[in-house]
Parts: structure tokens; C-alpha cells; sequence
């Protein structure tokens, strides 16, 4: 497996590009890129010629997350205005605006079927769930202490990322601290946490193969690889050297990608698990990789993209 670079966009964003998503393809139109900056706006790329499709500005404050319907046909980007705003990919007519209290709203996704958006609720110590046909909230999944520990005030259960597994059953999310915490959705019920990390986790995903493996990305210079039922690290790599941003699975299962503050993109063998290739494209923090998810006609199937403070988009094929 590789990468090779094919297409980089400079000041593809006014300032730092934070968040990265691919929508996939409908029947009409092949995927799209999808990308979230300090600029306040969002903006759509076709696929392989990274040139913007369409430019949003409903939010007035940074871009922290976008996320994007498995349907291909809605959007949704969240800003440090609190604010998610969920949106018709191809008119760009908002659909809903979903409020949150400040410091609530970060990482997001959709569940692989589409009917739950899941919000990583920041300060509030919990993953809301809201209903994508209502968009109404229906759930609230609060991450409860691990045993032993005492109550801080250093904000140490700040909700920072969330991951679905790839048969909707199980949702993840991470914190500040480092702890991993794993629930069952259709019961609302926290099962347990995941171990190992001691500095932020900022970016998590599970194996679109496995339902129990999770890989996670921290700030302690590592990416994990969990079995998320069994509740056991299986695997730590190390190769970044700081900070660990963003980390995403190949649509194959037998790799992931990672972003770092050291400014590369790395290429991890799950066979080996090590690291088996460094891309040094951008010249500041990656915070955001995403794999091009299979599917639409005419277009390679291997792609990953990558975002960064630098204001660049990087496109590589994977193969």
C-alpha cells in the first residue's frame, strides 16, 4: 500500500481549514470534499480536480466540524458559534440549525444509516443525539468518571470526538483526559471505557470492516487500536513526533491515515502496524484526513485528502 501525491489547492480557506469530510456520491453526481475553516465558511471540491463547487457562510464564528449524510444528499458543518448548520448538499438551502450552549458543539457524525446525527458535546461532558427526520434531540449519552477518579476542574471530561461503528450499534467518543468511553446506541447505555491515552484524544473511527476495532489519535504522539467489545488495547504506534490530530480508516480496512502538529500525513500498514510512509505536503498542523468512501462511476476508488492550518487541501491517491 501507498500514497502519492496528486493535486494540492493552496489558500483553498481564507485562514486554517480545521475539519474535512467526503460526501458520497449520488446517482447525479460523483463525491464531493467537503471542508470546514476559521473562515467562518464551508466549502464543496470536486472530487478529483479539487476545484470549489460551491462556498456556504451561514456561520460566524470557526468551522470546528463537518459531517456529511451517508445519502450524499445533506450536510452538516458545526462552528464555534454554537450553531450546527445542516444543509442540502447540492442547493446549499439550510434545512435545520441546531443550537447548543457555548463550548458544546465539536466533533460530529452521522450513523451509517442516517437517521442519528451524534454531536460531541464539548463542556457538557456528553454526546447528543439528534433525530435527522425531526431534527429533533432525542438522546443524551453522558460520559460518566472511571472508577477512582476523583472530580476535577480542568475540564478533563471535555467530549472532543465521535465514531460509529460500521453497524450503528456502538457509538465512541473521546476527551480531554485521554479516556475513551463506548456506548450501546439503542439502549442508550454506557458499557465502558478504553485505557491507554493520558493526553487529549481528538480524533477517533472505527474499522469500516470490524465492528470492534477502534483506532484513536492523541496528543501523546500515539494511534491506538483498540478492541472496543473486548475492552483491551491491542496495538500503540508510534512515529509521529507531536501531536497526533485526525485519524481515518481506509475504505479496505487495511490501513489508516494520520494528521499531526508535526506537519506530516502518515500512512499506517494494520498488518505491521507501523507506520510505512510520511507525507510532508504541508508546511503547518494537519487536523483533518479523510479517505474518498467507495462508490460513483468513473472516478479511482483509492483517495484521501488532507487539511491543514497551512490553508492547503492535499489529495493522494491510495492504492
Amino acid at each position: 500500500m501507498k500514497l502519492a501525491g496528486l493535486k494540492s489547492v493552496e489558500n483553498a480557506h481564507d485562514e486554517s481549514i480545521w475539519a474535512a469530510a467526503w460526501v458520497p456520491a449520488t446517482d447525479s453526481r460523483p463525491a464531493l470534499l467537503l471542508t470546514g475553516s476559521l473562515d467562518e465558511t464551508v466549502k464543496l471540491w470536486r472530487s478529483d480536480e479539487l476545484i470549489c463547487e460551491g462556498t456556504s457562510t451561514g456561520h460566524c464564528l470557526g468551522v470546528v466540524s463537518v459531517a456529511a449524510h451517508p445519502s450524499g444528499v445533506v450536510a452538516a458543518s458545526a462552528s464555534m458559534d454554537s450553531f450546527i448548520r445542516v444543509f442540502d448538499v447540492d442547493s446549499n438551502q439550510t434545512i435545520a440549525t441546531l443550537e447548543a450552549p457555548p463550548s458544546e458543539v465539536w466533533n460530529m457524525r452521522f450513523d451509517p444509516k442516517g437517521e442519528i446525527l451524534a454531536v460531541a458535546g464539548g463542556g457538557s461532558s456528553s454526546v447528543k443525539l439528534w433525530d435527522t427526520s425531526t431534527w429533533q434531540l432525542i438522546d443524551t449519552l453522558t460520559v460518566p468518571r472511571p472508577d477512582g477518579v476523583k472530580p476535577d476542574k480542568s475540564g478533563g471530561k471535555f467530549v472532543l470526538s465521535v465514531a460509529w461503528s460500521p453497524d450503528g450499534k456502538r457509538l465512541a467518543c473521546s476527551t480531554m483526559d485521554g479516556v475513551i468511553s463506548v456506548f450501546d446506541v439503542a439502549r442508550a447505555k454506557f458499557l465502558h471505557h478504553l485505557e491507554g491515552h493520558f493526553m487529549p484524544v481528538r480524533s477517533l473511527v472505527f474499522s469500516p470492516v470490524d465492528p470492534r476495532v477502534l483506532f484513536s489519535a492523541s496528543d501523546d504522539m500515539h494511534v491506538h487500536m483498540y478492541d472496543a467489545d473486548g475492552k483491551s488495547l491491542v496495538s500503540a504506534m508510534s512515529g509521529h513526533s507531536s501531536w497526533v490530530l485526525t485519524v481515518d480508516a481506509s475504505p479496505d480496512g487495511a490501513a489508516v491515515a494520520t494528521g499531526s502538529s508535526d506537519r506530516t500525513v502518515r500512512l499506517w500498514d494494520l498488518t505491521m502496524r507501523a507506520s510505512v510512509q510520511t507525507m510532508t505536503n504541508h508546511t503547518d498542523q494537519v487536523w483533518g484526513v479523510a479517505f474518498r468512501p467507495p462508490g460513483g462511476t468513473g472516478v479511482r476508488v483509492g483517495r484521501l485528502a488532507s487539511v491543514s492550518d497551512d490553508k492547503s487541501i492535499s489529495l493522494y491517491d491510495y492504492s
